[in-house]
């Protein structure tokens, strides 16, 4: 499962930083057409824009850990443990819940925008505008994506309690350690 699982991560660090490099590479061509040639393209900022929204939703669906998030943890660290594993099943079953319960509408949202094409940016294989619905299906992708991790972390605490790892702070001692009366402090 280790092997799969570093394979996985590998992989989708390679299309992140993929779409990254493409991303960095067409703001280049927008800086030499607009500067230089004083003729600026009009695909480049619209394929920054498409490039950048797939990176947001990629990235969240398949890069970002949980312990990556900014989170007000206080009172759940300050819970029993059996206070922290509800807590836990009660956030992983509303965000399960949410997103189930919006995906449908949302995808139907997606699919009515195959009606609408891009401004400037053309599929290099056939020269069409590109699809609305290709563009924003990243989002279903992330919807989707986010629905079986949050089933998988629900299942997870149910079996092993709290994921007290995602509010470590990393080099960060939960406990000072503690002085013996009368040594010294260097």
């Amino acid at each position: 499962m280790t092997a799969i699982t570093k394979w996985f991560t590998r992989g989708v660090e390679f299309i992140a930083a993929a779409m990254l490099a493409a991303m960095f590479l067409t703001f280049l061509i927008q800086i030499f057409s607009r500067y230089v040639l004083l003729q600026p393209f009009g695909w480049t900022l619209e394929l920054c824009l498409i490039l950048w929204v797939w990176i947001v939703f990629f990235g969240c669906a398949f890069m970002v850990r949980e312990r990556d998030h900014v989170t007000f943890d206080i009172f759940y660290l300050a819970a029993p443990r059996r206070i922290r594993q509800i807590l836990a099943l009660m956030a992983a079953a509303a965000i399960i819940i949410g997103m189930g319960w919006a995906l449908l509408p949302t995808w139907d949202y997606i699919d009515w925008m195959k009606i609408r094409k891009t401004a400037t940016v053309e599929n290099p294989f056939t020269g069409n505008k590109i699809p609305m619905r290709t563009i924003f299906s990243i989002y279903a992708i992330f919807m989707v994506a986010l629905i079986a991790r949050y089933a998988w972390r629900f299942v997870d605490v149910l079996r092993n309690g709290p994921p007290d790892e995602d509010h470590e702070i990393p080099g960060h001692e939960p406990e000072p350690p503690h002085l013996r009366h009368g040594e010294d402090v260097v």
